[in-house]
């Protein structure tokens, strides 16, 4: 029996509601005992082969609540590395919960929410950016987020981190045996030699900081607002960008008086559009609630798409916004005479009505992201609670370097670099991870 984990969880692993296969799991010591207990086959589960699967049924009381194929998956090889017991029943919600019910009856208790990816880490089958990267997997929207899951769960991005966290523990392990061990004529790197090996170490750190924006695209999507005057079309080009009708589009101005959010997959990258109320001078309450939900919207977005009527004269202050992201100005309705007002305006043209220039659209958008440069040999990207570590590890180390620039004492040099070493390993879960495990696995679904 385990002493981490004495006892055994039971859950059912697949979405509530009606299907043709439901699956429920148990991991635990007494997982096999227990499917004994309630299973009835050719073999007993004591008796049935790790990771094969056998016909039989379900019964309590000599009542039989349903057939199914079961399979046992022998520690250590499993998912948890415990032993494991998977049922795959009839996908009937009411079949599946008495299914359910039977194995906590026979002595499982019912698993908390990410309980079974939380075993495997625990006992050493998956490090912590992997245990993250089963529910990006899960959540991926697009092509370049499941590859990104894939990559971080085959453990590209712990072997980077491990590979990181072995540099730092030899420049420290060096340190300090020169300062425990004075007098074991131990040689430091000093001078150049160790401002190059930490050189080394801050590179490296940066090179994956400099991933978080692409990491959050990938697991989140691209904030795009659609921002303009109102009767400029911007209704029209979410429809248009969506492939069906989600907004009402109307000649009477300020027909969108809320924003509008749905998710698009442009060529592997999620696009979270989002429509917003036209901007004018206003006494009505509820448009002006709407335009101060497009100033909001405006707040967070990753690129604006700033949109006016070509036909129309321009309007007043029309103009890139000022700031760091990234806006593409659009003249819409390019079907018709455009005003002289435009003719000096350096803007995309297009027609929703007669979808010029929106291939050109989807081009410009993929080229202000970056997304072209994603499709290399890895798409492994962090996320925020490793850019947190990274963020510290890095500062960690830039203090080391100020105080070797300064002379400092060794021991104090030695402290930087421990923060540094602390902060890597908690990307991975090799230091300090009591605090956080709670909270990441809460968010991942009952049975996994």
């Amino acid at each position: 029996m385990s002493e981490r984990f004495p006892d055994t969880i039971a859950a059912v692993s697949t979405p509530p509601g009606e299907g043709a296969i439901a699956l429920v799991r148990l991991a635990g010591p007494e997982a096999i005992a227990i499917a004994g207990r309630i299973f009835r086959g050719k073999k007993t589960p004591n008796e049935i082969p790790s990771h094969t699967q056998h016909f039989g049924e379900i019964f309590e009381d000599e009542r039989v609540l349903d057939q199914v194929m079961l399979s046992v998956h022998r520690a250590p090889a499993s998912y948890t590395g415990e032993d494991v017991v998977e049922i795959s029943c009839h996908g009937g919600v009411l079949v599946t919960a008495r299914v359910w019910e039977a194995c906590l009856r026979a002595g499982a208790r019912a698993a908390r929410g990410g309980e079974f990816t939380e075993r495997a880490f625990l006992n050493g089958k998956l490090d912590l950016t992997q245990a993250e990267a089963v529910i990006d997997l899960i959540r991926a929207q697009t092509d370049l987020a499941l590859r990104s899951a894939n990559e971080q769960l085959a453990g590209r991005l712990g072997e980077r981190i491990t590979q990181l966290r072995a540099d730092l523990i030899a420049l420290v392990a060096n340190l300090e045996a020169y300062i425990d061990f004075p007098d074991e004529d131990i040689a430091p790197d000093v001078g150049d030699a160790f401002r190059a090996r930490l050189a080394g170490i801050r590179e490296k750190i940066e090179a994956l900081l400099a991933t978080a924006d692409q990491g959050r695209i990938f697991r989140e999507g691209v904030r795009v607002v659609i921002y303009g005057p109102t009767n400029a079309g911007k209704s029209s080009l979410l429809n248009r960008l969506l492939g069906f009708p989600r907004a009402i589009v109307s000649p009477t101005p300020g027909t969108t008086r809320d924003t509008i959010e749905e998710v698009v997959n442009l060529r592997g990258v999620a696009l979270r559009l989002t429509d917003t109320a036209g901007l004018r001078a206003s006494t009505d309450a509820v448009e002006q609630e709407g335009m101060a939900r497009t100033e909001r919207s405006l707040e967070n977005a990753d690129l604006v798409l700033h949109l006016a009527d070509a036909s129309e004269a321009r309007p007043e202050n029309f103009a890139a916004k000022d700031g760091e992201r990234a806006e593409l100005l659009l003249l819409n309705k390019s079907d018709l005479a455009e005003h002289a007002d435009w003719k000096e305006c350096d803007a995309l043209r297009i027609s929703c009505t007669a979808e010029n220039g929106l291939a050109g659209l989807e081009e410009k958008i993929l080229a202000r992201v970056g997304a072209q440069s994603w499709d290399g040999p890895s798409a492994v990207a962090i996320n925020l609670r490793h850019r947190d570590c990274l963020r510290r590890a890095l500062e960690a180390c830039d203090r080391a370097q100020a105080a070797v620039g300064q002379n400092l004492p060794s021991e104090l040099i030695a402290v930087d670099l421990r923060d540094a070493l602390q902060a890597v390993g908690e990307v991975v879960g090799q230091a300090g991870t009591e605090d956080i495990l709670d909270s990441l696995f809460a968010t991942f679904c009952i049975g996994k």
